[in-house]
């Protein structure tokens, strides 16, 4: 029968797999690595906030699309809590951790990466049945949309949860893998296939969508009499989904490459050596993301645009009384002008987030 190694730290599986972690994680490439994901992750945790509350205060957002586009941010955002777990507990710090803890370090990554993919995937199924009927938005209800997101999440949760349930080398120490020394070769191989197949299955999927949405617009464009900006709008969307997936692609397949090379057992492929800038091209994914959305969907650029700007104007707001001297505040014109001044801007924000 097998021994188990529960009751080890991590140091006696980092030390059985020649992973010299204090030596990787010093000097100018400790600081470069943490000043970038540091900047990456406040950026993060900005802008995807800021795409949730668009979604939530802009009536034209209230759609079974953009509600999956808010979930998907707030994947993003659930990736740069991750991140900044695995900062604090990364380097020479790594040796010392328990097993429950590295599993819940790498557990929350898994459980990211599953979200966003799993979230694509629904927003491909929500973009077919609404493509194929020809409307801008499917007939999903809010009740159905939620369902879906708490699904994405139940999903995410287990799958990120597998290696901690049992399949895992604790017991079989010879099946360890080098990149994560208490996951199973074994399970490496499936997660990393079944995500790239996943990946593959998207990508056709969305390129048939794709290509149905362009054969029909230039089809139907000079037999309707809708608007321009109309008819353009599902080709849009699509354009919007597209350019999402073509940098979720890109950015974690290098990094899902690496991790089916190690399961493979590859001595020979230098997987340590790019691990962390693999790691921090698969955070650039989360950044680049808000970057996509209001650069493609003008709505959601000046959406996000407005509240920035409406927030400063707040603060400003707020500010300015106490700036101005007793004798101006006195006279009551200036003060009624004031007054006006500040109704109107006021107004113009809650127009703006209508």
């Amino acid at each position: 029968m097998n021994e188990c190694y529960y009751d080890k730290r991590m140091d006696f599986f980092y030390n059985r797999s020649n992973t010299d972690t204090a030596d990787e994680w010093t000097g100018t490439k400790l600081v470069i690595v943490l000043c970038v994901g540091t900047f990456f992750c406040l950026f993060i945790f900005f802008s995807n906030s800021l795409v949730i509350a668009a979604v939530i205060k802009n009536r034209k957002f209230h759609f079974p699309f953009y509600y999956l586009l808010a979930n998907l941010a707030a994947a993003d955002f659930f990736a740069g809590i991750a991140y900044v777990f695995l900062m604090f507990n990364t380097g020479p710090v790594s040796k010392t951790l328990t097993v429950n803890r590295w599993f819940l370090r790498q557990g929350l990554l898994d459980t990211s990466l599953t979200a966003s993919l799993t979230n694509l995937l629904v927003i491909a199924v929500e973009r077919h049945m609404s493509i194929m009927r020809m409307r801008i938005h499917s007939n999903l209800t809010k009740k159905r949309v939620t369902l879906l997101i708490l699904c994405i999440w139940a999903i995410a949760i287990f799958m990120g949860a597998v290696p901690t349930l049992g399949w895992n080398c604790l017991c079989d120490i010879s099946a360890c893998s080098s990149l994560a020394p208490i996951y199973s070769r074994s399970y490496l191989i499936f997660w990393t296939v079944s995500n790239l197949v996943a990946f593959f299955i998207m990508v056709v999927v969305y390129l048939r969508i794709y290509m149905y949405v362009k054969r029909k617009t230039n089809v139907l464009s000079p037999h309707t009499s809708g608007s321009i900006s109309r008819r353009k709008t599902p080709m849009k969307l699509m354009k919007t989904v597209m350019t999402v997936l073509g940098a979720f692609v890109v950015c974690w397949t290098p990094g899902l490459v690496v991790l089916l090379l190690d399961g493979l057992n590859c001595t020979q492929c230098g997987v340590q050596h790019v691990k962390r800038w693999f790691l921090l091209l698969a955070l650039l994914n989360s950044v680049m993301n808000p970057i996509i959305y209001s650069y493609k969907d003008e709505d959601m650029y000046s959406t996000m645009k407005k509240m920035i700007c409406c927030f400063s104007q707040e603060r400003n707001l707020d500010r300015r009384p106490s700036r101005l001297p007793s004798t101006i505040l006195s006279r009551s014109d200036t003060g009624s002008q004031y007054k006006e001044d500040s109704s109107s801007q006021g107004t113009v924000c809650n127009k703006n987030s209508s």
